[in-house]
């Protein structure tokens, strides 16, 4: 359906820009409308945006294939049973509805998927996504081939995601290019499926934990009804009758009001559950919550109304809450003031007005086990005789309902496991281990560079060599090229629910924004672009072959040069624009950048897409770098922020630009300009100019002085000889 409204829209576009032609009998060149139809072209080519169709027949009988018959969708977790004549055999699931699983984009990522009764995946079929697929030349047909493999395929056991075709039983291949999107799928599937699995009672007996992840919409009533929340409720006479007993006095005896008057009613909880935390406090601030917490945290709801505050003052200078504390067997678990979060606002349904209200953290590496009791402490202190502190402890006792005891302790929902990332990244040490090589390599030779680029001839080797390496290994190997999509992506998620789980998915790509982040803070954009873009390697590499078989270099004239500049500005900010509403145009306008058909996908693609890198590259055989020059748009991305680097290590002379301009003339991507000062938006870095600035057989100055000096070496000579006679 979402393509065909494209389509529609792409119809309206090519008859309204025809009617103009008729109209006007000769040509007329419409920007804005030939680039929504070259986008719109894209789009249906690929074929491979999100379908947002409600469930079928057919897809029911695909995820579920024996079936007789289906029933309603219903149940924590939301399923539809499947039948067998009258016999329930399975149970067919969406990932969002169980799990609100997400895409790399960030958006919703929904799967319809089925599980029998002994606890196998009957099937797999894709409802929606956003991935951006279309960029780096992935059909949506390949992602379907993809989630279809895990039929038949147990849910207990987990199953390695591999980069590159293996034949290890318990591992499938991820389609090619969308290494990250197949992860989240996988992990999608497999969370929904035991979520339900054990809900129902599959996987009952096997796995053991607290149900973080089940939810039905439920009041304050029901809550309180069913034990989710409990109270500690104490007048003035009852708080102050154990201090009495011990000489001391809560209260002014005039001042201390009526005994019967309310001390403090205090609730508590355990907020970490989905039906518990997000009825109390509503699903966007839950699911925030849930995101930030690491593996194993668990949320302790407090709220209280009365005279006595829970909280107290104390902990805004000692950074400890001493009030109140959690015990359970043995353990005593205090709270410090970063462990503390702040509750604005109630939004179950029938929830009373409170006076304070707040969540506390409690790790999970303290021994916390959410399954068994525990009493929440209220210690409350009074002066005794002499003026010496008195305390006493009112205890409330909490246990978590069975309800809640049903299935184990998932991951939060929307948020890939930690597991996931983590497996990743063992299995790709030795890679993540090459990669930080390069990377110390090439930043040894930044700090160094006074001293490596006096070896001209050694230093133009080293850097051959290295973008050899970056394009080879780095590029059609590791297929780790950087895209303009990552940066919209990355904004994305920073409007949305960021969570670095998803980019931590790609442990090459985490890296190398790492670096990139750190080196635009020191010197620029050049350390990437110059030296770890593999189609900037390539193009690089070309242009030196084609030099050496005399290919004529084509240098524009600077002031053409200067306003051609924009363009990749132009690229970016119309890229970044359209991102903001429509991400799926953006992907189509990423097809700019040809990283993707020449790198990650090594030019096996449809023809125009290869024909459009081919010329390219054909550009840079007599235009050095043509493409980073004028038109990529990361390159752009990368030099907005690169203005705010620390340091010019790059030296210049005065003598530059007004007595000489062989820098200049030498610059690669000619981003010295005829004064000669260094543009940092252009400069890729390549220390072309540092090696000029030491060769005294280049730079004119040193020129100067090295004839100086042999001139005095042989006046010297000269004058020995006289001397000795």
């Amino acid at each position: 359906m979402h393509n065909l409204l494209i389509a529609h829209g792409l119809v309206e576009e090519l008859v309204t820009v025809m009617a103009k032609f008729r109209r006007w009998k000769r040509p007329i060149f419409y920007p804005r409308r030939f680039v929504a139809v070259f986008l719109a072209l894209l789009i249906l080519c690929n074929g491979n945006l999100a379908r947002a169709d409600q469930l079928t027949a057919d897809m029911l009988d695909r995820v579920f294939p024996g079936a007789t018959h289906f029933g309603a969708m219903d149940g924590t977790p939301p399923a539809i049973p499947a039948y067998l004549n009258h016999n329930v055999i399975g149970y067919v699931f969406r990932t969002h509805a169980v799990v609100r699983s997400l895409g790399l984009s960030g958006k919703k990522l929904d799967i319809l998927a089925g599980i029998d009764m002994d606890g196998m995946i009957t099937g797999a079929v894709i409802v929606e996504h956003h991935e951006p697929i279309l960029a780096i030349g992935v059909s949506s047909e390949d992602l379907e081939t993809f989630v279809t493999s895990f039929t038949g395929r147990d849910v207990r056991e987990p199953i390695r995601i591999l980069r590159r075709p293996g034949k290890a039983p318990d591992a499938l291949q991820a389609v090619s290019g969308a290494t990250v999107s197949s992860l989240l799928m996988y992990d999608a599937i497999f969370q929904s499926a035991r979520a339900i699995g054990q809900s129902r009672g599959i996987l009952e007996g096997e796995i053991s934990g607290i149900d973080l992840i089940g939810f039905e919409k439920t009041g304050w009533p029901e809550l309180v009804a069913d034990g989710s929340l409990t109270k500690l409720r104490l007048t003035v006479g009852e708080a102050e009758a154990p201090m009495l007993d011990k000489g001391a006095q809560l209260y002014d005896p005039v001042a201390g009001g009526n005994p019967d008057s309310l001390f403090i009613e205090l609730w508590t909880g355990l907020a970490t559950p989905a039906r518990i935390g997000r009825n109390i406090l509503g699903a966007r601030i839950f699911n925030r919550l849930m995101g930030q917490l690491k593996e194993g945290d668990h949320l302790v709801f407090m709220a209280a109304n009365g005279r006595h505050s829970f909280k107290g003052t104390s902990y805004i200078k000692t950074g400890r809450f001493d009030r109140i504390q959690i015990t359970q067997g043995e353990n005593n678990f205090q709270f410090m003031r970063d462990d503390h979060i702040r509750v604005e606002k109630l939004h179950a349904e029938g929830a009373p007005e409170f006076r304070e209200s707040a969540l506390f953290v409690i790790p999970g590496d303290s021994g916390f086990n959410p399954a068994e009791a525990w009493s929440l402490e209220l210690i409350v202190q009074a002066d005794g005789p002499g003026g010496a502190p008195v305390f006493t402890t009112h205890n409330l006792t909490y246990q978590i309902p069975d309800r809640y005891l049903a299935a184990t302790e998932m991951t939060p929902i929307g948020r890939p496991s930690d597991a996931l990332w983590q497996n990743v990244w063992l299995n790709r040490i030795p890679d993540v281990a090459f990669l930080l090589a390069m990377l110390g390599i090439l930043g040894g030779v930044f700090f160094l560079q006074d001293i490596v680029v006096k070896q001209k001839m050694y230093y133009k080797i080293f850097r051959y060599s290295f973008l050899t390496v970056t394009l080879l290994w780095l590029g059609w190997y590791s297929m780790a090229q950087l895209s303009v999509l990552n940066v919209l992506t990355f904004a994305g998620a920073l409007r949305t629910e960021f969570r670095w789980e998803f980019f931590l998915l790609e442990p090459l790509i985490f890296i190398l924004w790492a670096f990139v982040a750190m080196s635009l803070l020191f010197g620029g954009r050049g350390a990437y672009c110059g030296w770890l873009c593999p189609f900037g390697a390539l193009q690089e590499l070309l242009n030196r072959i084609a030099q050496r078989f005399h290919v004529p270099q084509l240098r524009p004239p600077f002031g053409l040069h200067e306003r051609l500049w924009p363009l990749k500005y132009i690229v970016f900010l119309g890229l970044f624009a359209v991102s903001l509403t429509a991400f799926d145009m953006a992907q189509a306008g990423a097809e700019v950048e040809p990283f993707k058909t020449a790198i990650v996908m090594r030019f096996i693609r449809q023809w125009p897409f290869v024909l459009y890198v081919l010329a390219l590259l054909g550009a840079g055989l007599f235009i050095e770098r043509a493409f980073c020059r004028y038109l990529c748009p990361l390159g752009a991305a990368l030099a907005i922020p690169a203005r705010i680097r620390m340091f010019e290590w790059l030296k210049r002379r005065w003598h530059c630009g007004r007595q000489c301009n062989i820098c200049a003339t030498k610059c690669p991507v000619q981003a010295i300009h005829p004064n000669g000062s260094i543009n940092p938006n252009e400069c890729i870095y390549c220390l072309n100019c540092q090696t000029i600035y030491y060769d005294d057989t280049i730079c004119p100055p040193l020129i100067d002085r090295r004839k100086r000096r042999e001139t005095r070496a042989e006046a010297r000579a000269a004058e020995e000889p006289a001397n000795a006679q």
